[in-house]
């Protein structure tokens, strides 16, 4: 079944990164425009630019009031209007550190990499949908912020608030839009990308599926399309509210032996 996308209009947070990248391609490879966004890395932001025909490029620091603003404003320049937004865009903390080592700073830079950037692109995004009636925003959660990561507790309390709290008041705040305004999330698991490169060894994918019934670690490819999925009114346009955990079946507990 086609998602019924081609001619949407869409807003990739967090573009120059894998799952990000992988997003913008999919939504292009189902007819639908799209505007790149990046923070840092611009070279690989230009580069999916040109593999997508000349797909708009935004940069933007989405911590910051001024560039979440100006994300929304260059893509409704570019595309004349904004109906689905993937909210990708997030940092993960590579260091392993406990709570009781955790510095202030680490923690909040990782709560406004994350959770602030999300509500100030969910913010941005559900202006333009109060202008159009219309819209569907999928926030981009992760299984740390479901079950807890140790030595990450920023990074899991970030994913919390977003696919918690934050998801459930925005999807009933979207109905006051309209009825075609929804908000979902998607939860993975561990992905391999850029930000997890160089950590995925494969002692480390082996100690990790065995949390997961598939025994596999997610493609960015297979976020991707349950994004698509998310964001398709033709496929779940009674859906929001909703988190779609993506990590072949993750229970937190061990189910192999090795």
């Amino acid at each position: 079944m086609e998602a019924g996308l081609s001619g949407t209009t869409v807003v990739v947070t967090g573009a120059s990164g894998g799952i990000g990248a992988a997003c913008a391609r999919a939504f292009a490879a189902e007819g639908a425009r799209v505007v790149l966004h990046f923070h840092r890395g611009e070279e690989r932001a230009r580069a999916l630019s040109v593999e997508l025909a000349g797909a708009p490029i935004v940069q933007a620091d989405l911590t910051t009031v001024a560039g979440a603003d100006r994300l929304f404003a260059e893509a409704r320049e570019a595309l004349g209007t904004v109906t689905v937004c993937a909210a990708v865009a997030g940092v993960y903390p590579p260091e392993d550190v406990p709570v009781w080592e955790l510095e202030l700073d680490r923690f909040e830079q990782t709560l406004a990499e994350n959770l602030r950037a999300t509500f100030l692109t969910a913010r941005g995004f559900l202006r333009e949908a109060a202008r159009t009636g219309e819209g569907s925003l999928v926030l981009v959660g992760s299984t740390a912020g479901r079950f807890g990561e140790a030595g990450h507790a920023d990074y899991a309390a970030a994913k919390s608030a977003i696919q918690g709290g934050l998801l459930l008041s925005l999807k009933n705040e979207a109905a006051r839009l309209g009825p075609r305004v929804r908000v979902n999330a998607v939860a993975p698991g561990w992905t391999v990308s850029p930000m997890t490169r160089g950590m995925l060894a494969d002692e480390d994918v082996r100690r990790i599926t065995r949390t997961m019934p598939l025994r596999k670690v997610a493609t960015p490819e297979d976020v991707a399309a349950q994004v698509v999925v998310l964001a398709s009114e033709r496929l779940s346009g009674h859906v929001t509210g909703e988190v779609v955990t993506i990590a072949g079946g993750m229970e937190g507990r061990v189910l192999y032996d090795g």
